[in-house]
C-alpha cells in the first residue's frame, strides 16, 4: 500500500505539493492567456496593475492588487509588458530586489535596439534576477491548449537557480524548455518571432526566378514565336499549357538542387583530403535549406499532377482530338496504333506515376512527426538511396517525353532549346557526378575520409 502511494506521488507530485504563487505584471493579451494556463496547472496567480478593479477578463480565479503590493507576494514577477513602459519598474526597486523577472517582451523589429529588452531590464533593475522567456509562444498557443502550436520556449539568464525556477513552471504549462545560456543569447531568441520563414528565404526567391525565367521562355516560344511565324493565338495556353510545362521543369530542377550541394561537398573533400575543413559558407547555406528545396519542388510535382488530370476536359484538348476524326472520316482512312508510341507514353506516364510516388514518401519522411520516430540509418535510406532513386525515375521520366525534341529541328525556335531539354542539364549533370562518386576505388576513399582518415593531418587542428 505504501509503495503504491509513493508510485502516484513520484507520477503525480504536483497534486499534492503547492505551487508557489506567480505574478503577472501587465494584464493584455498574453498576461491573461498565460494567467489562466498557469491558474489550470495549479499556480496561484496575482496580477500587479495600476487599477485594482477586477476587469471580465481576467482569470476569475486571480487576485489583483497594485505592483508593489503584488510583487511582495511571489518570488517569480513575469513582466508583461512593452520595453517602453519598463520605467515604472524603477521605483519598485526595492521590493523587486532578489526577484526573479521574466522578461517576455518582444520588439517590432530586428535588432531594434543596441542591447536585448531581458538586458534593459537587467540594467534598470540590477538587484533582480532577470530570465527571458516565453516571447516566442503566442496568447491564442496557450489558449488553445499548445495543441495546435509549437510547445518549444526559449529561456536563457545569468542567475541558474532563477533559470531553473522559470524552467520548471515551463514544463509545469505542458511546454519544453530549451536552455539558450546567458542573458547574451536573449537578443537572439527576441530576433526568433520576427524572422519570417528564415530557412525558406533562399528557396522560395530562387523558385521564384526560375518560375518567372521558365514562364517567360515559354512564352515567348509557345504564345509570341507561333504568332509571329504562323498566324496562331494560342494566348490560352497562358492558364494551363505554359504552367504545366513550367511545374515538372521546376520539380525536377528543385530536386536536383537538393542533392547537387552534397556532389560538390563530396567533391571538396575528396580534393582536400580530409573533413576538418569547413565548407564555403555558400554551400553551408545551400545544404541547410535543402528540405524546404525539396518540398518546393514536391508542390511543384503536385501542380503538375492536378493539371495533367484536368487536361482532358479542356476546349483545346477535345477540339484537337475532334479534329482528328473527323480528319480520319473525311479521309476514309483509319490511323493504326503506333506501338512504338503506345510504349513511349505508357512508359513516361509509369515512370512519372513511380516518380512521384517516392518524391512523396521523400515529403513525409522529411516532416518532423516522422523523421522523429526513425533512426539514422533508416532516414538516410529514404532521403538519399530513395530520394536519388526518385531523381532517376523523374528524370527519365522527362527524357522519354521530352527526348524526341533533341534531334528535331522544329523544337529549337529562335534557336532556342525546347523547356524540356533546359531542365535535364542539372539532374542528368548530379547523376553522372554521382555514378562516379559510387565507383569502389572512389567511394571507398570519400568513406576514409568521412571517417577521419586525413591526406595532410595539419587540417585536424
Amino acid at each position: 500500500m505504501n509503495k503504491n502511494s509513493s508510485n502516484i506521488m513520484a507520477l503525480a507530485p504536483n497534486t499534492s505539493n503547492k505551487r508557489e504563487t506567480v505574478c503577472i505584471f501587465g494584464t493584455g493579451d498574453f498576461g491573461r492567456a498565460l494567467g489562466h494556463k498557469m491558474i489550470q496547472s495549479g499556480y496561484p496567480v496575482v496580477y500587479g496593475s495600476r487599477s485594482s478593479q477586477i476587469s471580465n477578463l481576467i482569470p476569475k480565479d486571480a487576485e489583483v492588487l497594485g505592483h508593489a503590493e503584488a510583487a511582495q507576494k511571489a518570488a517569480i514577477i513575469i513582466i508583461a509588458i512593452q520595453r517602453q513602459h519598463y520605467n515604472f519598474l524603477t521605483p519598485l526597486a526595492e521590493v523587486l530586489r532578489g526577484k526573479v523577472l521574466v522578461d517576455i517582451s518582444n520588439n517590432l523589429k530586428l535588432n531594434q535596439y543596441p542591447e536585448s529588452n531581458a538586458e534593459y531590464l537587467a540594467q534598470l533593475l540590477p538587484g533582480s534576477r532577470v530570465v527571458k522567456a516565453f516571447n516566442t509562444v503566442s496568447a491564442w498557443a496557450l489558449q488553445s491548449g499548445t495543441l495546435d502550436a509549437s510547445r518549444q520556449v526559449f529561456v536563457c539568464g545569468d542567475d541558474v537557480e532563477a533559470k531553473q525556477m522559470v524552467m520548471n513552471i515551463v514544463r509545469a504549462l505542458g511546454l519544453t524548455p530549451l536552455d539558450k545560456g546567458s542573458l547574451l543569447a536573449a537578443q537572439e531568441i527576441e530576433n526568433y518571432p520576427l524572422q519570417l520563414f528564415p530557412m525558406w528565404k533562399f528557396p522560395i526567391i530562387l523558385s521564384f526566378g526560375l518560375t518567372a525565367f521558365f514562364f517567360l521562355y515559354c512564352l515567348a516560344l509557345d504564345i509570341i514565336y507561333t504568332y509571329i511565324y504562323e498566324n496562331n493565338n494560342f494566348s490560352f495556353f497562358i492558364a494551363i499549357t505554359i504552367p504545366n510545362r513550367v511545374c515538372p521543369v521546376m520539380a525536377l530542377i528543385l530536386l536536383a538542387l537538393v542533392y547537387l550541394p552534397g556532389i560538390f561537398a563530396a567533391i571538396i573533400q575528396l580534393y582536400r583530403g580530409t573533413k576538418y575543413r569547413r565548407f564555403p559558407d555558400w554551400l553551408d547555406k545551400w545544404m541547410l535549406c535543402r528540405k524546404q528545396l525539396g518540398l518546393i519542388a514536391l508542390a511543384f510535382a503536385s501542380l503538375h499532377a492536378v493539371f495533367t488530370l484536368v487536361t482532358p476536359m479542356r476546349a483545346f484538348v477535345s477540339w484537337r482530338t475532334s479534329k482528328g476524326i473527323i480528319s480520319q472520316v473525311l479521309n476514309n482512312k483509319t490511323e493504326p496504333l503506333n506501338n512504338t508510341n503506345a510504349w513511349l507514353s505508357d512508359s513516361y506516364l509509369a515512370l512519372g506515376i513511380l516518380g512521384y510516388f517516392l518524391f512523396v514518401l521523400l515529403g513525409i519522411t522529411s516532416l518532423p512527426s516522422v523523421s522523429n520516430n526513425v533512426n539514422w540509418r533508416e532516414f538516410r535510406f529514404v532521403q538519399s538511396k530513395l530520394g536519388y532513386l526518385a531523381l532517376i525515375l523523374c528524370t527519365a521520366h522527362t527524357l522519354v517525353y521530352g527526348g524526341k525534341w533533341f534531334l528535331s529541328p522544329s523544337a529549337y525556335k529562335w534557336y532556342l532549346p525546347n523547356i524540356y531539354i533546359l531542365s535535364l542539364i542539372v539532374p542528368c549533370a548530379v547523376l553522372v557526378v554521382k555514378f562516379v562518386l559510387i565507383f569502389p576505388c572512389v567511394d571507398k576513399h570519400l568513406t576514409q575520409i568521412r571517417q577521419g582518415w586525413e591526406r595532410s593531418p595539419k587540417y585536424s587542428e
